[in-house]
Order: C-alpha cells, then sequence, then structure tokens
C-alpha cells in the first residue's frame, strides 16, 4: 500500500512538472510567435490564398494564440508595477474603447423602438405585407423579415454595450459580503473577480464562439479538433458559404452576423477584465483617493446626482 501510494503521489508530482513546463515552453514560444505572425503577414491575411484563411482560423482559436494574448498581458503587467502610468494609459484606453462603442450601439435600442413603430403601422393600418425603403434601387423585403431583424439590434445592445455598462456601473450585482469588508479587501475582490471569472469565461466563449462562427461562413467546415495540417488540407476544397437562412420562409437572412457578434463580446469582455483588474490594483495601491479616477461615466445633468449610480 506504502509503495502505491508512494507512486501515486510521484505521478502527481511528475504530472505537475510537465503542466509547469509546458506553460512555461508556450510562454516562451508565444514570443517567437508573435513575430512570425507580424513579419509574415501574408501567411494568414491574404485571403486570396485559401490556406491563409484556413490559417487564420485555426490560429484565432488555438492554444497559440491564447499565450500571446497571456504573455502581452504578463508583460505590460510587469511594466506597469514598475511604472504605474503605463496601467492608467491601458486602463484608459480599454474603458475609452467600451465607452466609445456602447454609446454608439446604444442607439440601435433607438432604431428597434422605431422600426417596431412602422412595423405595426404598416401591419395594422395600412394592411401592407412588406416594407419598401430607398430611392431608384429600393430596399425590399417582407414585413416578417424587419420583425425578425429586431433581434440583431437587440443583440447589438447585449453584445456590444456590455463592457459599456460595466464601466458606467449598470449591472446588477448581488452582494453578500462585497460592502461590508474593508477598501482595500473590496479591491482585492475585484482583482480577483477579473482573473478567475471574467478572464476565463471570455476564453471559453471566444473558443466556442470562434468555431461556431467560422462553421457558418465556410466549408468545409473547421472544428476546434482539427489540427492545422487537417485544415491546410481542407483549404483545396474551401469556399465561402455564409449562412442567409432564417427562421421563417421569408424571415431575417443574416443570422451569421449573430456569431461574428458573439466572438466580439467574448473580445471584449476580456479586454475590459484587463483594464477592471488594472483599476482595481492601481485605487488598492494608491489608496481610496484614486476611486474613479480617469473614469469617464455618463451623467444625466445638474440636479440629478440622487438618480445615478442606482441599479
Amino acid at each position: 500500500m506504502q509503495d502505491t501510494g508512494s507512486a501515486s503521489f510521484g505521478q502527481i508530482i511528475s504530472a505537475l512538472g510537465e503542466g509547469v513546463a509546458w506553460f512555461g515552453l508556450n510562454i516562451l514560444s508565444a514570443f517567437s510567435n508573435f513575430a512570425y505572425a507580424v513579419f509574415n503577414p501574408s501567411l494568414w491575411l491574404d485571403w486570396s490564398n485559401k490556406e491563409a484563411i484556413m490559417r487564420f482560423v485555426y490560429y484565432g482559436g488555438s492554444v497559440e494564440f491564447f499565450f500571446v494574448a497571456f504573455t502581452a498581458f504578463l508583460v505590460v503587467t510587469a511594466i506597469g508595477l514598475w511604472k504605474n502610468s503605463v496601467l492608467w494609459f491601458v486602463v484608459r484606453a480599454f474603458e475609452g474603447l467600451a465607452n466609445t462603442l456602447g454609446r454608439f450601439f446604444a442607439w440601435a435600442g433607438l432604431l428597434m423602438v422605431l422600426q417596431q413603430i412602422i412595423i405595426v403601422f404598416m401591419q395594422r393600418i395600412f394592411t401592407r405585407p412588406d416594407i419598401v425603403f430607398g430611392f431608384g434601387v429600393p430596399l425590399q423585403f417582407d414585413i416578417s423579415w424587419y420583425a425578425e431583424e429586431l433581434k440583431f439590434y437587440n443583440a447589438l445592445v447585449v453584445t456590444l454595450c456590455a463592457t459599456y455598462t460595466f464601466v458606467q456601473g449598470g449591472h446588477v450585482r448581488v452582494d453578500l459580503l462585497y460592502a461590508s469588508v474593508s477598501y482595500r479587501t473590496k479591491k482585492i475582490i475585484d482583482m480577483c473577480g477579473s482573473i478567475l471569472f471574467m478572464m476565463p469565461i471570455a476564453v471559453m466563449v471566444w473558443m466556442y464562439g470562434w468555431y461556431f462562427m467560422w462553421r457558418h461562413l465556410i466549408v468545409p467546415k473547421p472544428s476546434a479538433s482539427d489540427t492545422l495540417d487537417r485544415l491546410l488540407t481542407k483549404s483545396r476544397a474551401l469556399r465561402w458559404n455564409i449562412e442567409t437562412i432564417g427562421f421563417s420562409p421569408n424571415g431575417f437572412t443574416a443570422y451569421f452576423l449573430f456569431k461574428i457578434l458573439l466572438v466580439a463580446f467574448a473580445g471584449l469582455v476580456f479586454i475590459h477584465a484587463i483594464a477592471f483588474f488594472y483599476r482595481s490594483y492601481l485605487e488598492m495601491k494608491e489608496g481610496p483617493e484614486s476611486e474613479g479616477k480617469y473614469l469617464d461615466r455618463d451623467t444625466l445633468g445638474e440636479g440629478e446626482e440622487a438618480y445615478e449610480g442606482t441599479h
């Protein structure tokens, strides 16, 4: 029994050692992989070449790409620990990206309401089966097409405004412990939340959404289990096959856009997880007086302060 226990313990130690070695090797390889991609862009960006498309598909959801992004995070963090202004620059850039996208695509909510009003008028008052927009060469679709398109507007708001809402403090938070702990503990909780929850979930959604998206754009359909060599072999028969089938005969025909938005959502969440981690660290280090530093939040105007920050 003792020999069996010792053997099992040794196997665990050996497996851990192999895992650490694999992790470290991938981090070191990230530098060469990044340099190779930068200095050979035609291998994955020249989409007139079918093999380049397949390389783009493979590397976009690959371990190599993850470690390039993760290593970049480690490098920026190391530099920022030495010079905090670098981290503040990253925070302002990433939060600015979230605010810019969110403020722009939030208008999709207004378009959704206006289009729904038009649909009701056309159906109930004018009893028309279709809606025509434009001059010369009009854009004409069945009313059911426009009705299903409302889902796309909703998807724009959900996916591209999620990080904007986070910056603005608009997401609902269930507080069981947070409010009662010290300022420093709050920032540690925020840092752990961004590393242990936001980043891993964003990576998983990206890994699933990346191949889910490409399976509705090209054939032969790629798979997450395909090796690069297998995808390059498939590239000989590659052709674009963009999804244009709606849920109803005359319904919305651009459902592939939802797959693209899913990938964009995962990328934005991962980016903002980095910004939130850096902000939490910097606010913890600099103290309560730095809380909200450089934070660009919308305001309802003078005299409406009591209604701001209440969610």
